[in-house]
């Protein structure tokens, strides 16, 4: 009986660790960094971007810095003055909305003379009901959903494991 209670306890953590493992960590341009004259939309295509996942700006602390800002903001590489401006060199933001986010390089020149602009999409968490395989805001319907498929795969170790042990 004990092996059974056990057991269930580690299914139960397995299955609220799911959403935290399932974050990924995005490098804005990879080893490049934050820095002028980088392509950070080809950067991000092909990207998939979702609810929890973190983008990384690495930078020389003083040279460059990262503000996120609306899309006409974007458009006309400039921040208004209550936009949060991050500068340490190494901003690293959750992702915590779905939707459209952009970030530009807020010292003059930077971001309409040397491309230090990206602007993605996120998307709902992996595992949210938005994004059920199938469902009509699905990013892609013929993609399965990973953490269905682990939380399927939990329900059912955990279901053998109670009836037989």
């Amino acid at each position: 009986m004990a092996s059974s209670n056990i057991f269930f306890i580690i299914a139960i953590v397995a299955f609220f660790a799911v959403p935290s493992c399932l974050a990924t960590e995005f490098t804005v341009g990879d080893e490049k960094g934050w820095s002028l004259d980088f392509d950070y939309q080809s950067w991000a295509a092909g990207k998939e971007f979702h609810v929890g996942d973190k983008l990384v700006f690495n930078y020389k602390a003083g040279v460059h810095n990262v503000i996120g800002v609306s899309g006409i903001e974007f458009q006309q590489c400039q921040a208004s003055s209550n936009n949060t401006v991050r500068s340490t060199g190494n901003d690293v933001i959750t992702l915590s909305t779905p939707g459209r986010k952009w970030y530009i390089c807020g010292v003059p020149g930077h971001c309409e003379a040397r491309n230090m602009k990206l602007n993605i999409t996120v998307l709902a968490q992996v595992g949210s009901p938005a994004t059920a395989p199938g469902s009509p805001t699905s990013p892609s319907a013929a993609t399965p959903n990973v953490a269905f498929s682990f939380y399927g795969w939990i329900a059912v170790v955990s279901f053998i494991g109670l009836v037989f042990v």
